[in-house]
């Protein structure tokens, strides 16, 4: 799963990483949770990238309460493109989300401690490009746009931390993820896990655990 991530930019890598004109303002952040708002890159009609916000947590068009976004942070890629809340998104409806780095909580073997958080980050990139569904909720004239990352199985890095991980997508799967009219055999093969050797983690502090706390000092190691 993914429950938390990071992202500090700054604008100017951001706008080259992923290609775009620009980014929407954001401050640094260091402890993005779920029903925030969060940047997202997605295709324009054009065939341009395009970077906008949207809330984390994806309000499928039919839900009669946006609330149900706030279960709907991650998508798993075994079921993204059959489950009703993800596969009219998954259809064509895709984004990338960009992260410096994400936590992770690993279960300690004595069920009475507590959870130790690490911080996973891109060892040959300044950012990992997450794979994203979106989609938009409520009346045409004031809508809600939502976002979700697809997870999946852990790599070799992750497994002794976390069973999942984000979907993370290289460059050159960029293009073809954004683009709606990609078949969806074409999608399916992407949502793998991501080469260990692109990865690094190391335990940070468990400060990480309440949404409430920011800044830099909570990805330093422990």
């Amino acid at each position: 799963m993914c429950g938390r991530y990071v992202l500090y930019g700054p604008d100017a890598r951001l706008i080259e990483a992923f290609d775009t004109r620009e980014v929407p303002s954001l401050p640094p952040r260091y402890n993005v949770a779920p029903t925030a708002d969060i940047l997202v890159v997605l295709r324009g009609a054009s065939g341009d990238r395009i970077a906008r916000t949207m809330r984390w947590g994806l309000v499928p068009s039919w839900a009669k309460d946006p609330a149900i976004g706030a279960k709907m942070n991650n998508a798993r890629a075994e079921t993204v493109d059959t489950k009703p809340a993800f596969r009219s998104a998954f259809k064509s409806r895709r984004c990338l989300i960009p992260a410096n780095g994400y936590y992770e909580w690993q279960a300690p073997a004595d069920p009475k401690a507590r959870k130790q958080p690490w911080y996973i980050s891109p060892t040959d990139a300044p950012f990992f490009a997450f794979a994203g569904l979106m989609e938009r909720w409520g009346p045409r004239e004031d809508p809600l746009y939502t976002a979700s990352i697809v997870t999946t199985d852990a790599n070799p890095l992750m497994e002794p931390i976390h069973d999942r991980m984000p979907v993370i997508l290289a460059p050159e799967a960029w293009s073809g993820w954004l683009d709606p009219a990609t078949p969806m055999p074409e999608l399916m093969p992407l949502l793998r896990p991501a080469p260990a050797e692109g990865m690094r983690a190391w335990p940070v502090s468990r400060d990480v655990s309440d949404a409430r706390n920011e800044g830099p000092q909570l990805i330093e190691a422990t």
